[in-house]
């Protein structure tokens, strides 16, 4: 009987959780890692705060989440520019007023940049850096005192293959690294409050922003770049990078912090 009620526990239940670049979950569209996270988070018990700096996407995103779970507070929206200190300290003191506490942080939000050395200028690299390194650090910053109160948490940050591999961007593979490594100095410092900090590296998966890029480069007729390079033969879509973050949200991964997950499809493997 004990085991039966086990498996039917929901593996988030009860759980608060922050997912910026969530915005890119509406049903019926291409979904981003964020948004499928959304998704998958909810099915599984939690209730989500969805951060992003695209308003219309995310109040369509919370609302079809709502509408499919029959209730007003599974997911909400709240605009975040993860670049801006001040918003980050709001977002976390509006969602600590709504729930009384937060359990998860996922670093979603992304912007890709191509580009090599001599064509990225000055305020593309700050742009990448921004993004995904001061904005992993606020958000860090700023949740690391709620998390405390409530005992633990989980953070995850996701990063990319580029952080590991020479890819095409400049600024973008740069600055994807700088989460690959703060999550490390994260994890170890943040060990004692049993807050766990990990990063998580997808290679080349279906979302709106690389479906955009790849149109471009197959504008011409030319056929995928991307797939000759997977030796699974195919680009992941975005719940499957969602399941692995559900499971480092989870308890499932309570003796998992400070490590590196790539999920690529064996690409960094040759």
């Amino acid at each position: 009987m004990v085991y039966s009620q086990t498996m039917e526990q929901r593996r988030l239940e009860g759980k608060i959780a922050i997912i910026t670049g969530g915005a890119t979950g509406v049903p019926g569209k291409v979904m981003g890692i964020g948004g499928a996270s959304a998704w998958a988070f909810v099915k599984e018990g939690a209730k989500v705060i969805i951060a992003d700096i695209d308003e219309q996407q995310g109040y369509l995103t919370a609302s079809q989440i709502n509408k499919e779970t029959k209730a007003n507070d599974t997911a909400t929206f709240m605009k975040l520019d993860v670049k801006v200190e001040s918003e980050w300290m709001s977002l976390i003191n509006q969602t600590k007023s709504l729930y009384g506490k937060i359990d998860i942080l996922v670093h979603a939000a992304g912007k890709a940049l191509t580009g090599d050395i001599e064509k990225t200028d000055e305020y593309q690299w700050d742009e990448m850096m921004d993004i995904h390194s001061k904005g992993v650090f606020l958000g860090t910053k700023y949740v690391v005192p709620i998390l405390r109160q409530s005992k633990g948490g989980s953070i995850i940050i996701v990063s990319s293959i580029d952080s590991h591999i020479g890819g095409s961007g400049t600024a973008y593979s740069a600055a994807k690294g700088s989460g690959r490594t703060f999550a490390k100095v994260a994890a170890v410092q943040l060990a004692k409050y049993q807050i766990r900090v990990n990063s998580i590296h997808p290679g080349y998966t279906d979302t709106p922003l690389s479906r955009k890029l790849v149109d471009e480069l197959m504008a011409d007729g030319s056929p995928d770049p991307r797939l000759p390079r997977i030796p699974l033969g195919r680009v992941a879509n975005s719940k499957e990078i969602a399941n692995l973050i559900l499971f480092l949200a989870s308890d499932e991964s309570s003796y998992v912090t400070g490590t590196e997950i790539i999920i690529d499809g064996g690409v960094t493997s040759q």
